[in-house]
């Protein structure tokens, strides 16, 4: 720690001695001496002086007047000031030192132990103010860390948040287009041998998907922003579908699927259906992944039962390759593997089961694992449900092809679309619908063509070059004609996040579709958007 500078000032140099080596083995000070009070203000000034022993009477300028000079400058309004002298005791000498701006008084002769343990105590006092000064300077620099790596994170999420945004764009938008074509061959005469193609197409379309679907996910979970919504519905139902879904899969691999439910589950609940779909069909997906031969085993049973709540369990048990008992937990970290070399044998990426547990925290639950190295392993999601009396009806049939659709009368429709498979795909849709379509490759020529003719609907791409869709409705919306006004505006993005879909609505679309779309939702859609303005007739 840096010494305390302490001056002595007396005129009589005696003193000074004798003060110099009274005060000599006190720790932590560096002493300096002037018999000359205008050379010891020069001192004070120059040097870091912390505590001043003056002597009171001295020719020239006196100590009370040194302490006055001392105290009314800035620069040495800090140092504190001790009198020496050897005065009379008398209150008005006393007082008019401490009005000088002095904090204490030592009388001559000397009390070598008063003396020593006054300024012991003084010097203690500025190691400690300086202490507080090093902390305080800490903190702050400290505080001023703790923004700036606060300012990176927010930075660091915003970039984060783009390239998801950038990503999912640009690999939905081709996505968009194959499914699109697929829905084309599937409203198309086809052999069995290309309807197993067609099958096996849309299994890989779906599965890059899922990939997709997970790395967003995790981003709105880690962030906060993904929505847990609580709703009624049919969890007999739900593990019908689930059975159905993946006794298929499993056939594929030769295994044997199957799901125990207790009895005493009940029939319909209130939860997030889709998110407790997610955790179950990822907790089998994984299984199916890992498992050679043998079987696959869902069971479902009721822990515990409080009135109309049920603790249920839901287990997933296989007789996979199994997991090492010290990288068990590992599995449920981001981007982890149990094992390095399982990503180049078996793919994935690791998303699934982290992604389970964060929906398990958020939905107020909780996971867990067990596993036999070599012999298989088991995955439970724990948690309380709400029983519910509401029931659901039973909405699943039969989806028709796009084709089979009522026809729209002569509706005239612009399609502003960058990717040219998209366009093509959209614009043979709406053709098999009775549209008259128009196509442009960007905003700026949306605009233009809205300016020549008169559209009854325009399907616009967010993202496109020249003008941006967000610009190009804002344009539309906004034109000097007031007709042009009304045109009802769709956008089909590729991106899924919450806030550029917002965005869209803030420009003044009138529906937002995500892509990959389905052509029922595109449907269902136009009528929602076109029947606002306008009574439609339609045509068998």
């Amino acid at each position: 720690m840096k010494p305390i500078n302490i001056l002595i000032l007396d005129d009589k140099e005696e003193n000074i001695i004798s003060l110099h080596a009274l005060l000599q083995d006190v720790e932590h000070v560096n002493i300096i001496s002037s018999t000359d009070p205008n050379e010891a203000l020069k001192i004070c000034w120059k040097d870091d002086i912390s505590i001043a022993l003056v002597d009171v009477q001295m020719p020239e300028i006196n100590g009370f007047e040194f302490v006055s000079l001392l105290k009314s400058n800035p620069k040495t309004s800090h140092i504190m000031a001790i009198m020496v002298t050897a005065i009379s005791k008398e209150d008005k000498y006393l007082l008019k030192g401490l009005e000088s701006g002095a904090v204490d008084y030592l009388y001559k002769p000397l009390n070598p132990e008063i003396t020593i343990a006054k300024v012991k105590s003084f010097v203690q006092q500025i190691l400690i103010q300086q202490e507080l000064k090093l902390k305080n300077k800490e903190l702050e620099e400290s505080r001023i860390e703790l923004l700036k790596t606060k300012e990176e994170a927010v930075q660091a999420r915003k970039s984060k948040e783009i390239f998801l945004a950038n990503m999912s764009h640009e690999i939905r938008t081709p996505i968009n287009g194959i499914m699109g074509i697929m829905h084309m061959f599937k409203s198309s005469e086809l052999t069995a041998e290309q309807r197993d193609w067609l099958k096996r197409l849309d299994n890989a379309s779906q599965s890059l998907l899922l990939i997709i679907n997970d790395i967003l996910d995790l981003s709105k979970i880690d962030s906060g922003m993904l929505k847990i919504e609580f709703e009624d519905f049919s969890l007999t139902k739900m593990i019908e579908d689930i059975d159905r879904i993946f006794k298929i899969k499993a056939n594929h691999k030769h295994l044997d699927f199957s799901i125990v439910a207790d009895e005493k589950i009940p029939q319909f609940i209130r939860y997030d259906s889709l998110r407790l779909q997610q955790i179950i069909s990822n907790f089998i997906s994984n299984s199916l992944k890992f498992t050679e031969k043998g079987k696959i085993e869902l069971r479902v049973q009721v822990q515990e039962q409080k009135n109309q709540n049920y603790r249920l369990r839901f287990t997933v048990a296989d007789t996979g390759i199994g997991i090492k008992e010290d990288s068990v937990d590992k599995i449920f970290m981001a981007f982890e593997q149990a094992d390095d070399g399982i990503t180049k044998k078996f793919g994935g990426t690791g998303l699934g089961l982290a992604i389970v547990k964060r929906l398990a925290n958020l939905l107020n639950g909780n996971i867990g694992a067990s596993s036999v190295y070599g012999e298989g392993s088991e995955f439970h999601f724990e948690g309380w449900f709400e029983a519910s009396n509401h029931k659901i009806e039973d909405s699943s049939k039969d989806v028709p092809t796009y084709n089979s659709f009522p026809k729209f009368d002569n509706l005239k429709v612009l399609v502003a679309e960058d990717n040219e498979l998209n366009s093509f795909m959209l614009a043979h849709m709406l053709r098999s619908w009775n549209c008259e379509v128009d196509i442009v490759k960007n905003g700026q020529l949306a605009v233009e063509k809205v300016e020549q003719q008169h559209f009854d609907l325009i399907l616009m791409d967010t993202h496109m070059p020249i003008m941006s869709g967000f610009e190009a409705i804002k344009e539309i919306k906004n034109h000097r004609i007031p007709e042009k006004h009304g045109i009802p505006i769709i956008t089909i993005s590729a991106s899924v996040l919450e806030h550029e879909q917002a965005a869209a609505f803030r420009a003044g679309a009138d529906g937002v579709i995500g892509k990959p779309f389905d052509p029922i939702e595109l449907y269902q859609k136009i009528i929602a958007v076109t029947t606002k303005n306008k009574n439609m007739n339609m045509t068998p």
